[in-house]
């Protein structure tokens, strides 16, 4: 996979209180777009981290209802990838790449 192609299928990674407990656990959360697959996501990040995958698990969170003066509007749903790094691999999200 090409760089270029792997930076389109990461877009952002998730730093939470519960993203950097899961990485006591070996695994790294990312935002992805809605169309990409588990397998490809593994290839991204493989391609982009230089690191070995276990394996991938992925997530949707829907879209909530929010007002602002009044007027209610929704926010658009994001789809999140769970990766489970081989023992001995790492990736630190907070530095840039």
């Amino acid at each position: 996979m090409k760089i270029v192609d792997a930076y389109d299928k990461i877009t952002a990674p998730i730093i939470t209180e519960k993203g950097t407990l899961l990485s006591e656990r070996n695994q790294v959360v990312f935002e992805v777009p809605m169309d990409v697959s588990k397998p490809e996501i593994k290839a991204a990040v493989e391609a982009l981290f230089k690191v070995k995958v276990k394996a991938v698990n992925t997530m949707i969170t829907k879209g909530k209802v929010k007002r602002f003066k009044g007027v209610k509007g929704v926010r658009n749903d994001v789809k999140k990838a769970i990766v489970t790094l081989e023992d001995g691999q790492r990736i630190d999200v907070t530095t840039g790449l």
